[in-house]
Formats: structure tokens, C-alpha cells, sequence
């Protein structure tokens, strides 16, 4: 079963100045299964990376809703729980759909320094894709509350990568990834040098 936080075995590496990237982007854009695979890379190195995915958080909080309230809740523990391996010298990356503007506020005044990197895929093919059903039950009718099918999902303003899906691998925008880390200063394994975001 997967865990709230994924955290590698090896901590032998201390930083002064961990990173924070927010991945963000609508239903199976595939943010998390880059976050995923990037993570793994680094755990395969050596460097200490946690991973929170916000379904992940959200299904260790018990009953709790799709309403604008609900998603803060889930926003708030994201941030609680980077707080705290953060402080512990480990780097963060944050996989959630994150959507509203008053969340990405409440990222923005709670990490300054934080990377958001938009995922961005048509919604087409996010439904293509739909590996839980959820467009398919929105195109039912059986849902009304999935953004980027029954309202809009917003583009985050100024993110400091953007990954394109549609034309991108797993595996390629990990890389993308690691790249854009590495020449931010950060310790990161899995880049191409020279390899454009």
C-alpha cells in the first residue's frame, strides 16, 4: 500500500537548503506518475527525496468531499507534511491537481522559494487516459465535480517548468525534471545536460 510520504532508505546526505517542487495539473496529466518516477531516480542515487501525492493524502484523511473547502484541507496537509521533511533537510515533491487560486496563494506565502511545474495535457486525452474512470463517470453524469471536465482547470501563472505530455515521455519529462534541478543548483539525478525544458 502506498504511504502518505515516500521516503528513501538512504539518508546519508544532509542539505542546508532543501527544494520544494509543487507538480500541479489537471487528472491524468500525469503528474504523479512523474513524480513518481523522478523520485524513484533519486532514491536509486542516494538523495534524500519525499514524495506527497495529494490522492494519496486525501484517502488517509477519511470521508472527505470534492467542494473548494475539502481541496484546502488536502492543500493544508500537503503543505504540513512538506513542512516537515523539509525541516529535516530532505527535498520535496508534491504531486496534486491543486487548481484553485487561493491554494496556489496559500503555497506561494507558505514556501517562497517553491518550483511549481505545470503539467499541461489536453483534456482529451487526460480522458483518453482516465485510468480511475473519473471522466468517464463525469461524461455519465455520475460525477459533477471534476475540474477540467465539468468546470475549467485554470494554468498556473509564471510556473517555473512547464511539461507537456502530449508530447512527452514519462521517463522524458523526469529527465526534463532532474535537468531544470540541476541547473538550479540542486543535487539531482537522471538529467541529460543540454536536454530542453
Amino acid at each position: 500500500m502506498t504511504s502518505v510520504r515516500e521516503i528513501t532508505l538512504t539518508e546519508r546526505h544532509s542539505y542546508s537548503s532543501p527544494y520544494i517542487v509543487w507538480i500541479m495539473g489537471p487528472t491524468s496529466s500525469g503528474k504523479t506518475t512523474i513524480a513518481s518516477h523522478f523520485v524513484q531516480k533519486q532514491h536509486d542515487a542516494g538523495i534524500p527525496v519525499v514524495h506527497l501525492d495529494g490522492d494519496v493524502v486525501r484517502d488517509s484523511m477519511g470521508k472527505i468531499g470534492f467542494e473548494q473547502k475539502d481541496r484546502l484541507l488536502v492543500i493544508r496537509a500537503l503543505i504540513a507534511f512538506a513542512k516537515e521533511e523539509l525541516a529535516l533537510g530532505r527535498n520535496v515533491v508534491v504531486s496534486a491537481l491543486t487548481a484553485h487560486e487561493d491554494a496556489r496563494k496559500m503555497i506561494a506565502e507558505e514556501f517562497n522559494d517553491v518550483l511549481v511545474v505545470s503539467v499541461q495535457c489536453s483534456i482529451d486525452v487526460c480522458a483518453q487516459r482516465d485510468p480511475k474512470g473519473l471522466y468517464r463517470r463525469a461524461m455519465a453524469g455520475e460525477i459533477d465535480t471534476l475540474i477540467g471536465y465539468n468546470t475549467p482547470y485554470p494554468l498556473p501563472k509564471n510556473p517555473a517548468l512547464v511539461l507537456d505530455t502530449e508530447s512527452c515521455s514519462v521517463s522524458g519529462a523526469a529527465m526534463c525534471l532532474a535537468e531544470f534541478l540541476a541547473g538550479k543548483g540542486f543535487e539531482s539525478s537522471g538529467g541529460m545536460t543540454g536536454m530542453a525544458s
